[in-house]
């Protein structure tokens, strides 16, 4: 499987009430993984064509991170078909190993000047079915 992956450390801002990394922390991490992703790897012109909105998020959390852990988000297309992909981001503690979080998360296509719902070019699977991290 080829991934996209960073690393995070985890500071005070964020943290919840019982000093474990906030479940709203856990998702703009996975928003902000997943547009990265597409905008390392896209030309300009594919970025002014199209953009990408959330139909659905399925999050698990397993376990807590806590204040100064070290988070390795990692992530992949999983399929895609018509305008939709299915995106997985999957956190990690990086010392431990241990699985925090995982996520499937439907994202439409769509045409950047309409926001009508436009099919996935090939092209674009094929950037990140062929991607070496």
């Amino acid at each position: 499987m080829n991934y996209y992956e960073k690393t995070i450390v985890v500071g005070e801002e964020d943290l919840d009430d019982l000093d474990h990394v906030n479940n709203v922390r856990y998702v703009q991490w996975i928003q902000d993984i997943s547009k990265e992703h597409w905008q390392a790897r896209v030309t300009k012109e594919i970025l002014e064509s199209v953009v990408w909105v959330v139909m659905n998020h399925n999050i698990t959390y397993k376990s807590a991170a806590m204040l100064n852990d070290t988070i390795l988000v990692r992530t992949h297309i999983a399929k895609s078909r018509g305008p939709i992909s299915v995106r997985v981001v999957e956190m990690f503690n990086a010392k431990t190993n241990s699985l925090l979080v995982r996520s499937s998360t439907e994202w439409c296509l769509l045409n950047a000047k309409t926001f009508k719902p436009t099919r996935i070019s090939e092209n674009i699977k094929e950037i990140f079915s062929n991607e070496t991290r």
